[in-house]
């Protein structure tokens, strides 16, 4: 995020304003956008005040126990978001635990290592394309 505009620039467009210029007359002699020329300006007039608001924090608190997660993971290792979320009984998104397990260096990935599942055919009659492969076997509608 960019840094805001310094507090004399501030001060100098109100000036510009109370002599009676335009917005887009001060926006165009500050090189600013006329929108924020309007902002500074409406500042001042509903809160008494041009300087810029304070930003939030980026990053707050993490509200979630990593051992105990780390712990519930090798313990479920299939679990959902959503249920580790309910078996930590922590008030948060699911997204919350996503970042915490990505910062573990959990991963969603399965084992290569493993064998594919295997899913045999249901009827020996239907080819591929779900046709009866012997149309003698059908019965007349």
């Amino acid at each position: 995020m960019p840094a805001p505009y310094s507090q004399d620039l501030r001060d100098r467009v109100i000036a510009a304003s109370h002599r009676g210029m335009r917005t887009k007359q001060i926006a165009d002699l500050f090189s600013v956008s006329s929108s924020w020329v309007r902002r500074v300006k409406q500042r001042l007039r509903e809160h008494g005040e041009v300087a810029p608001r304070a930003s939030e924090p980026k990053c707050r608190f993490m509200k979630i126990d990593r051992s105990q997660l780390a712990q519930l993971v090798e313990a479920h290792p299939d679990a959902t978001l959503s249920e580790l979320r309910v078996m930590l009984a922590v008030p948060c998104a699911p997204s919350t635990i996503w970042k915490a397990l990505d910062a573990m260096g959990y991963t969603f990935k399965k084992r290569r290592s493993m064998l594919r599942n295997k899913t045999g055919r249901t009827s020996r009659n239907v080819d591929r394309y779900g046709r009866r492969s012997n149309p003698g076997s059908m019965h007349p509608g």
